[in-house]
């Protein structure tokens, strides 16, 4: 009877230890994210990814990082590209310990949902120095959401979902950064889908699968509203969240910034959303003042928090720690981590007066929650919001090809060779408020991902530079042959 007794003495001991470190999961109900117990969640975040590398995947850096995260106040870290292959837990265990979660992209570099064929990504990714192509607007270049892709999204979501501290998972970064690519949007859209009834068949828990887009004004609303408003909620993301430079100077306010555009066309949104890139650099330094306005009254209710662009000091100057002094413009991609004044304590200062407590998920009501109106076709937006969804292999459905009126030229995506993601490679135009509030964003940034566009220095003709690449791929299939 004794040996029984000490038995469950034992095992009472041991389920307390693990509760006692348990990080309560995140979920998704209606517009708003909530934690398993009961508390609505705002992300205070940042963007991580010091190289092309893992990461997680590296302990002793991750550990060196998250305490100095854990100063600053952050609660959650955005990484962009992940080796599902590799070993996770060290890294993982040590931001739960430290109350920091992780959303995470499910692309690869080899796998990213592009608005132009999958031919020509892979021929770009085989010869990575050949001239990028001009926008690509032939309409025999569609986009693609294939088996490959998928299967590598089953990978990394396979083994992220088995941490309690993933919060969210993304199935793109910024596919569409131009009207002229709208007819994207459905793949995007068929991949959040097949990597929901994936997650569900596995029965893993339901983490939120969503997108994060550029702040465009041409794709504004259409965009995050098309990701939304279908009836069946497997066809709707998660979530949406915008990679949005708007807000830029230490003399910016909620008005003059575009914020208030923003927060007028996602006020009745029925999907959390939230920046999942933010931190202009225009006008250094960055005093962070718009958390004010995110964290704060006008934005609180609507937004579920920001991603600060980013940890890491490159050569863009985003950095809100360095590993190091530069060598010829390279910065180390590790090290011990080094607080940039003033930006680090400027944030540190700002998260510190902003803790929204936000709604209980016993009294949160979802009855008036519902999905938002579907945009109509139109010249700029070329998505027939009824049809039927892309499967593998089979094309969508679009009503026509939108005149290419662009804004930007940073598709961006994650950090490559030390330089940044984000949504302007160049001062970009905006429309904050849909109207002619015309707003400069970020520069300085550099294009991250290798298949987010295809430009060719000093120009071209993008139906050249795709026969071009046809005809090396006739003259490879020709060698082969031989």
């Amino acid at each position: 009877m004794l040996s029984f007794t000490f038995f469950i003495i034992l095992l009472w001991t041991a389920f307390q230890a693990i509760t006692v470190h348990s990080i309560p999961t995140i979920s998704a109900v209606g517009s708003k994210f909530f934690t398993s117990d009961g508390q609505q969640w705002y992300m205070k975040g940042v963007a991580y990814q010091p190289s092309d590398d893992d990461p997680i995947a590296n302990p002793e850096q991750c550990k060196r990082d998250v305490a100095l995260m854990k100063e600053i106040g952050v609660n959650s870290i955005r990484v962009y590209h992940v080796d599902p292959k590799q070993d996770h837990r060290e890294c993982m265990s040590a931001l739960e310990d430290a109350g920091i979660y992780l959303l995470v992209d499910l692309d690869t570099y080899p796998t990213y949902i592009h608005p132009v064929s999958n031919l020509l990504v892979q021929l770009q990714h085989v010869f990575p120095h050949f001239g990028m192509l001009e926008d690509v607007d032939d309409p025999q270049d569609k986009p693609d959401w294939n088996k490959t892709g998928f299967e590598a999204y089953q990978a990394v979501l396979d083994e992220f979902q088995k941490f309690d501290n993933t919060a969210a998972v993304f199935v793109g970064n910024e596919v569409l950064d131009q009207a002229s690519q709208a007819a994207a949007a459905p793949y995007v859209l068929a991949a959040a889908r097949d990597v929901k009834k994936y997650r569900d068949q596995k029965r893993y828990r339901n983490i939120p699968v969503g997108y994060s887009g550029a702040d465009i004004a041409q794709l504004r609303p259409m965009l995050q509203n098309y990701f939304a408003c279908r009836p069946d909620p497997q066809e709707r993301m998660d979530f949406f969240a915008l990679n949005s430079y708007e807000w830029c100077g230490p003399y910016q306010t909620y008005t003059g910034s575009g914020y208030v555009g923003l927060q007028a066309l996602s006020a009745n949104y029925s999907i959390p959303i939230f920046f999942s890139e933010t931190g202009c650099m225009t006008n250094p330094p960055r005093n962070f003042a718009d958390q004010t306005a995110i964290f704060g009254p006008d934005m609180v209710n609507t937004w579920s928090g920001s991603i600060i662009y980013e940890w890491t000091e490159a050569a863009n100057h985003y950095g809100l720690v360095n590993y190091g002094n530069s060598n010829d413009g390279q910065y180390p991609a590790g090290g011990n981590p080094t607080p940039m004044t003033p930006d680090f304590t400027n944030l540190k200062s700002q998260w510190a007066t902003l803790s929204p407590k936000g709604a209980a998920l016993s009294t949160y009501s979802t009855v008036s929650v519902t999905p938002v109106a579907c945009p109509a076709s139109s010249e700029s937006w070329s998505v027939d919001a009824s049809a039927t969804l892309p499967t593998i292999g089979v094309a969508a459905t679009v009503t026509g090809t939108p005149s290419p009126s662009k804004t930007s030229d940073a598709p961006t995506g994650s950090r490559k060779d030390g330089t940044s993601s984000g949504s302007a490679l160049q001062a970009e135009t905006t429309t904050g408020s849909g109207t002619a509030a015309s707003h400069t964003g970020a520069a300085g940034k550099t294009v991250v991902n290798p298949f987010a566009k295809y430009k060719k220095a000093g120009g071209g003709s993008g139906a050249f530079s795709t026969m071009l690449l046809a005809l090396i791929a006739v003259g490879m299939g020709f060698t082969w042959l031989l």
